[in-house]
């Protein structure tokens, strides 16, 4: 069985090995009690002797001080993997707890969720007034990979695709933590889920008074065109084809990374490194490396990742790329995972014009976060940005910061599991429907998807998973946009791209180019 330290696990191992030794035998049992009553009667001779001239007393204070009571600790329960001989055919324990522990009375509440938990209600705001039928969540099963049933805090997984890589197998295991993080506490429900990139359920498709409503569907990323309900990706679990740890871990490595080097003492060029060959965009930032005729400001390198692979992972350590002044995010062939590790490295990070968003990137402001820069332009976009940033080097260096101070705060995984938990909430208050099983439904649980796993598909899972339910309730839901204050939010990020690209043209105006 792998087992976990939880709670006060240190704790018993410590006092534990203290007293063993003086335990084996009656006799010294015998002595080592009377040693302990002799150092009693010592102490409180000692102190008798040094409280002989008690403090005065303030006007109105009594002779009685008050007994503080020590609060009684928490209890909290371990959840070991049990991958014993015994537990061969992998099944799933009956004994995970389906309640959620009382908190901390002595806790202070918890706060309120990011601004980003804020597109939750935006995200399912087409089925506010309808609700989610059952026939509306069949629909969605045209592209799904996988069904997804939570029942009395257990899961249950029907497959219909193949995902591509581990995809699918992360996700479901990322969902299989939040119900070990709140056991009991994520409602009944079901859903479908596509791992493939692109949305498919086109906005322009269900509009007009005759028309249905939109098959709920969830996926990695959405877009202004359409109604996918964006859900955080698999890598936040670990990404086993490529060598990427899970989040937690590399949140602390990409950290650390800052720290060995600062951003005044970096590279005063832009770094791109990833795969040209997903997306005709990323091909054309290419046209911006470093050349015999030009110096765009940007240095260009192509990742193979079959030779990566051979080779152990050795150039692709992603908390030893934090070594440039700027870094450069262009979307592959729909949104990138990748974008959450460049803006984590204290560099501005050159943003080309996304197409896509995820489930964080909609609260991202512009020349706060991130530098924004032209998709039908980059050489130039990306020229002027770093220059820009170099002739203002205090401003440049406080973009960086907000970004990667916003990753390691709003963005912990603390927070992503709160995200899911709020977002599953909201869809199963919208159900119309009662959950129920297929025959083809399979449970789910740690034991079942870990113990068969090998390699870095095992390692990530059990780096991932979580030993202990939470402590303290989900962050507290903040409130829908009013219209309003969707309005206002989204014209300060257009304005703000509007007077980046007015710089932009006066400067190459003034180079008469």
């Amino acid at each position: 069985m792998l087992r976990f330290l939880c709670g006060s696990g240190h704790f018993r191992h410590f006092s534990d090995t203290l007293w063993r030794p003086f335990m084996k035998t009656p006799a010294r049992s015998s002595a080592v009690l009377f040693f302990f009553i002799f150092l009693f009667f010592g102490a409180f001779l000692s102190t008798r002797l040094l409280d002989f001239a008690p403090p005065p007393m303030l006007q109105g204070e009594t002779a009685h001080m008050p007994v503080k009571i020590p609060k009684k600790p928490l209890i909290m329960i371990e959840y070991p993997l049990n991958c014993t001989a015994a537990n061969l055919t992998r099944t799933c324990p009956r004994n995970y707890p389906t309640a959620f522990s009382p908190e901390d009375p002595g806790r202070p509440s918890p706060a309120e969720c990011p601004h980003f938990f804020r597109w939750i209600h935006e995200d399912l705001r087409p089925w506010m007034k309808s609700g989610i039928t059952r026939e509306m969540v069949e629909r969605a099963k045209r592209t799904a990979n996988f069904r997804l049933v939570i029942l009395n805090g257990r899961a249950y997984v029907e497959k219909y695709g193949r995902a591509f890589q581990t995809r699918d197998v992360f996700t479901l295991w990322g969902i299989l933590q939040l119900l070990r993080k709140y056991p009991g506490k994520v409602p009944d429900l079901e859903l479908m889920f596509d791992c493939v990139d692109w949305p498919v359920i086109r906005s322009k498709d269900y509009r007009g008074p005759q028309s249905t409503a939109p098959p709920p569907l969830f996926r990695y990323c959405g877009d202004d065109d359409t109604l996918d309900i964006v859900f955080p990706d698999w890598s936040f679990w670990g990404w086993p084809e490529i060598n990427i740890k899970p989040w937690e871990t590399l949140l602390k490595d990409l950290k650390e990374g800052n720290n060995r080097s600062i951003w005044m003492e970096r590279e005063p060029h832009a770094y791109w490194k990833g795969n040209p060959a997903v997306a005709k965009t990323r091909q054309d930032l290419l046209k911006c490396n470093l050349s015999d005729q030009q110096d765009w400001n940007a240095r260009i390198y192509a990742q193979d990742w079959i030779r990566e692979s051979q080779e152990g992972y050795k150039q692709s350590n992603l908390a030893s790329q934090c070594t440039h002044r700027y870094k450069i995010y262009v979307e592959g062939s729909a949104w990138s995972v990748s974008q959450k590790y460049i803006l984590a490295c204290d560099s501005v990070t050159l943003l080309v014009n996304p197409h896509y968003y995820d489930f964080f990137t909609r609260s991202l402001m512009p020349v706060h976060h991130y530098w924004p820069i032209r998709d039908d332009d980059k050489c130039r976009s990306i020229k002027f940005a770093v220059d820009w940033g170099n002739r203002h080097k205090q401003k440049a260096q406080l973009i960086g910061k907000a970004a990667s101070n916003f990753i390691q705060g709003d963005l912990k995984m603390e927070n992503v599991y709160d995200y899911m938990f709020h977002l599953l909430n909201e869809y199963a208050k919208l159900l119309r429907f009662k959950p129920t099983l297929s025959e083809n439904a399979v449970e789910l649980c740690s034991e079942r998807m870990a113990c068969g796993a090998q390699g870095l598909k095992q390692k990530f899972m059990i780096e991932s998973m979580v030993t202990c339910h939470s402590d303290a309730s989900p962050c507290i839901m903040p409130p829908p946009f009013s219209p309003l204050e969707l309005q206002t939010f989204l014209k300060r990020k257009v304005n703000s791209i509007k007077q980046v690209k007015a710089w932009e043209k006066k400067f190459w105006e003034d180079q008469n180019m």
